[in-house]
């Protein structure tokens, strides 16, 4: 299983769009300020619980998350999407999206059909709290905004229901059209049977089979990736104990030639150094926010020379000292 969402290249550009300033939401997150420059946008469920929650709180806007997710251009969709509005209808569609959304995201997209309605809910695999409200809201705006695109039509669910009750249900309720409920089991959407199993207008056989071959190539790949990296960077964190951990090292440990590892990195669209920094910035993050470790303590321990190589790789990550990120961080904490 993957351990890290994906976060989609359209997020900062709708941020932009909307006029969110992305700085002070990468800070207010505690996420480094070049996350959005990165080739693939990586983080953590409690990395992307933590962005959603500073999206809306830099937003100031409590129907943010449903701002976001709506999409009102098809050719905006990532390939996915668009692979499954090439699929029968929406029942299809949602299961084209559950079976290769562990492409990017340790997430499960759960669906059920009965006579009278399709329920959609999002399990998040590795979560220990609930997920932050506006995120559920972007996750059922999004559902919709692909229903609607399919079938051609102003599509309404004919109830939504939040685990937590909300302040706004008026405003949700005329966003979604239908009866909103606050307090319910779980988060989940509810359709229309016949509106699930309407004919999308979308439907594109053959754009579909040859999108699907390559998702199913993907899935493998996707998967043999993740697991590798993941291997590496546990090694190296295994050994980040007073010393940096060479690539011969960690080779040795995964019982594979220097040489292969580097290749099996490269063509993951990785290599060592970024592995191995990687694996040092979370545990430099672990180490200032979860220990009393002076600031000299957690250098050695990472494997830097002295606490002022630490600190200017710190500033490259974060884009501020340690012992300002850590009593920022701390500070938010106990707020």
């Amino acid at each position: 299983m993957l351990k890290h969402f994906r976060v989609p290249g359209r997020l900062p550009l709708k941020l932009k769009e909307l006029e969110i300033p992305i700085p002070k939401v990468l800070r207010t997150a505690g996420l480094p300020r070049d996350l959005f420059e990165q080739p693939r946008i990586l983080v953590s469920t409690s990395e992307l619980f933590a962005l959603w929650r500073a999206i809306e709180t830099v937003s100031a806007d409590p129907l943010i998350g449903l701002k976001l997710g709506v999409e009102n251009k098809t050719e905006r969709f990532h390939p996915m999407a668009i692979a499954a509005l090439s699929t029968q209808n929406f029942v299809a569609a949602t299961e084209h999206l559950a079976r290769y959304k562990k492409l990017t995201a340790p997430e499960e997209i759960l669906s059920e059909l009965d006579e009278d309605e399709f329920r959609i809910s999002f399990r998040w695999l590795l979560a220990v709290d609930a997920e932050p409200k506006v995120q559920t809201d972007y996750c059922f705006a999004w559902m919709v905004s692909l229903a609607r695109h399919g079938t051609g039509t102003r599509l309404n669910p004919i109830r939504v229901d939040y685990l937590h009750e909300r302040a706004n249900l008026r405003a949700l309720e005329r966003h979604f059209g239908c009866a909103v409920k606050g307090g319910a089991a779980r988060n989940e959407i509810h359709f229309r049977s016949s509106d699930a199993t309407a004919p999308f207008v979308t439907r594109n056989a053959d754009l579909f089979d040859m999108l699907a071959p390559q998702f199913e190539e993907q899935l493998k790949q996707y998967t043999d990736e993740d697991s590798f990296i993941e291997l590496v960077r546990r090694a190296i964190q295994d050994r980040l104990t007073g010393h940096r951990p060479s690539i011969e090292t960690v080779s040795q440990a995964l019982h594979v030639s220097p040489r292969t590892l580097q290749r099996r990195l490269r063509e993951s669209g990785s290599c060592y150094q970024r592995v191995l920094d990687e694996a040092r910035h979370a545990m430099a993050r672990y180490y200032l926010s979860n220990s009393a470790l002076e600031l000299n303590e957690a250098a050695y321990l990472l494997g830097f020379e002295d606490p002022n190589s630490f600190g200017r790789a710190f500033r490259v990550w974060e884009g501020t000292p340690p012992s300002d990120w850590r009593e920022t961080h701390l500070r938010s904490r106990v707020q």
